[in-house]
């Protein structure tokens, strides 16, 4: 993380235009990777990524505001919202949204995760005035009429069944649930049928004017870009849509808390006619501010996160039991989870989490050689660069960094923390995060006499 220089520009035609913040926050060699931020009078930030080298630029705009914001009748209210604001404006219809994006040959998308969501255009620079028009106008100006939400409704029904059809991706959802309960986080991000057949326009407008105030946006910009130019450009289409209500407002804060996860050997199996049974094995991980999470990184990859890994040539190229296993870590502003997934034939399931939870067994015990843990910090650089190689990721990387740390870090500093991971740190954190009693999550034709036996898995 690199700190420069600060400087605060003045306006003075009117309250709302007194004092801009802008700050360079990473210092490129020849402005080649410069990240600047500008922290606007009603509290919107801007933060951009200069790569004069490339011809695109991605433009995004993060919402502070995921499902764990939900109240259990309001899950699926902000999946909900994300699919109206491409719905129309007092300025554009829905076509014309995505048309005057089409028409120069960009990208346009959203998604929506448990603590944010994201709205975002891929364009040429040249056409990076008209992205920013164009995801400023939804973001401000949406209209969320009835006859939209209700049309609407039917779409997102299709994605949950959607997703439901897909018990490879279903049961991550089960696995939360399994652990975290019936709380925000372990809730599915779409909702339910019945959330979301019970949602209303008047709720899920008051619900958008709550959230999308300027306070808890983030405007993300990097490629071949000009900051002071995003800046004009962004903070004259919020004003046009007076969005800024009070000049004095300030950011909201990086999320934060405590929050313990104290469930330990617990299983839901969800019945299904699959010709795979797909099993999550996992326990509790780190939030994602946790400074150990360098070490659960290299682990993760050394026990799942490649060909060489241990789950994937115990698994699969020793015994051929799963076409697909894997581990994976996910971190939320106060706890975690670490998994364990595969896909095998029903028969199959009890030697597959046999197998999965000796590996976790004996690594906590005895930990990763020293030859696995270079093998795991090297892949785990070479990926994370390789990851960040076009705008799309570069603007996510900085509009996360800046909603959930408050803060930048540079690609060579993170290489140097994974670099900077020992042996013994990487042992430890298997020793504490590994050596929990696991929980289970299984989808498929499990019968009753194997459901019985299940148990024995997370004994």
């Amino acid at each position: 993380m690199t700190s420069s220089s600060s400087t605060t520009t003045a306006r003075t035609s009117s309250e709302a235009r007194a004092v801009a913040r802008t700050q360079t926050l990473i210092k490129g060699a020849n402005g080649i990777g410069t990240v600047r931020k500008t922290t606007l009078p009603g509290g919107l930030r801007i933060v951009t990524e200069t790569l004069p080298s490339v011809r695109s630029a991605t433009f995004g705009i993060w919402a502070h505001v995921g499902s764990r914001d939900e109240t259990p009748s309001l899950n699926g209210a902000t999946h909900y919202l994300e699919h109206l604001l491409f719905k129309g404006t007092s300025r554009r219809s829905a076509l014309d949204i995505s048309s005057a994006i089409d028409a120069v040959g960009g990208e346009m998308n959203a998604f929506t995760a448990k603590e944010y969501t994201c709205y975002y255009a891929r364009v040429l620079d040249t056409d990076l005035p008209l992205a920013i028009d164009v995801v400023c106008d939804m973001l401000t100006g949406s209209l969320i009429l009835e006859d939209d939400v209700n049309v609407e409704r039917g779409a997102i029904l299709e994605e949950i069944a959607m997703t439901e059809d897909d018990p490879g991706d279903c049961v991550h959802d089960l696995f939360a649930h399994t652990m975290l309960g019936d709380t925000p986080l372990g809730r599915p991000v779409l909702g339910t049928v019945n959330t979301v057949n019970a949602l209303t326009a008047d709720r899920i407008r008051r619900f958008y004017k709550k959230h999308y105030d300027p306070t808890h946006l983030v405007v993300a910009c990097a490629g071949n870009v000009d900051h002071n130019k995003v800046v004009r450009q962004v903070r004259a289409a919020f004003e046009k849509a007076g969005a800024f209500k009070d000049a004095t407002a300030a950011p909201i804060a990086p999320r934060d808390g405590r929050r313990t996860i104290r469930t330990a050997g617990r299983v839901e199996l969800l019945g299904r006619k699959t010709e795979q049974a797909h099993v999550v094995l996992g326990m509790p991980g780190l939030a994602r501010t946790d400074d150990r999470r360098w070490a659960l990184g290299v682990l993760n990859t050394a026990l799942g996160g490649g060909m060489s890994s241990r789950l994937f040539q115990e698994v699969r190229e020793k015994r051929g039991l799963a076409y697909s296993v894997y581990s994976y870590t996910s971190g939320f502003a106060d706890c975690g989870l670490f998994g364990v997934y595969a896909g095998c034939r029903p028969s199959q399931v009890h030697d597959v989490l046999k197998l999965c939870r000796d590996e976790l067994d004996q690594v906590a015990e005895h930990g990763l050689s020293d030859d696995e843990i270079g093998r795991a910090i090297g892949q785990l650089q070479g990926s994370t660069v390789l990851g960040l190689e076009d705008t799309g990721a570069l603007m996510n990387r900085i509009g996360k960094s800046e909603l959930c740390w408050g803060e930048q870090m540079s690609v060579d500093d993170m290489l140097a923390k994974i670099a900077s991971v020992t042996p013994d740190e990487v042992r430890s954190i298997a020793r504490d995060v590994l050596g929990q009693r696991p929980s289970l999550a299984v989808i498929g034709p499990v019968k009753d006499k194997q459901a019985s036996r299940l148990h024995d898995a997370v004994a």
